[in-house]
């Protein structure tokens, strides 16, 4: 498997995903804005969509769409549990939370990376993300993950948001359960692989 990736890109999240499997994989960088690859390539030739994380299968085949590739990656190794088994009442939750921190969190995100997005317009934005945060916190009381004891990979995707936050410095600290979250997820042999790997 090859993973096309940008450090810090929303990429990370199968990257996580992949060192949590035990997944054998290649890395490939990408740069964002002159949409190449390190060997100058053009990145558009991969994947026209211009976007990470794209990956590429043993055969040749590429998938896009990070939360399609985290549970297609999970889905190869099932004894992880980092995703339960397809047409559970399980797997339906996990893909909740995949789409809510998709459509409502990851999407939030988008015009505060925008450099000529005006203050106020960035202001009214973070506040938006601070709401669904405070929901997501609020969902964590009393529990190590999203879906309960088990690390899955809407932990994985979650935790990039999160870093997203402070990046962006928004204020977390007020969301205690979400901040004990974060730091357990950072604290994972598979998280620590996968940011030491992107900054290699």
């Amino acid at each position: 498997m090859k993973l096309y990736f940008s450090p810090g890109a929303c990429s990370l999240s199968p990257h996580i995903a992949l060192k949590e499997a035990g997944i054998p994989h290649e890395l490939v960088k990408v740069d964002l804005k002159a949409k190449t690859l390190a060997n100058g390539d053009d990145f558009n030739k991969v994947n026209p969509k211009g976007q990470v994380p794209a990956l590429e299968l043993d055969n040749g085949e590429l998938v896009t769409e990070g939360s399609v590739i985290a549970q297609m990656i999970a889905d190869k190794v099932p004894a992880t549990g980092l995703a339960p088994a397809n047409g559970t009442p399980e797997r339906y939750r996990l893909q909740e939370w995949l789409s809510f921190i998709g459509s409502e969190v990851h999407k939030s995100f988008g015009p505060l990376f925008n450099p000529t997005l005006p203050e106020e317009a960035k202001t009214f934005f973070r506040n938006r993300i601070n709401g669904k945060l405070t929901y997501i916190d609020g969902k964590l009381a009393g529990r190590d993950y999203l879906m309960g004891p088990q690390f899955t990979v809407a932990d994985g995707y979650l935790f990039v948001m999160l870093r997203w936050a402070d990046a962006m410095k928004i204020d977390l600290s007020a969301m205690k359960n979400l901040m004990a979250y974060k730091e357990r997820v950072a604290a994972r042999p598979g998280v620590q692989a996968a940011l030491k790997a992107e900054t290699a």
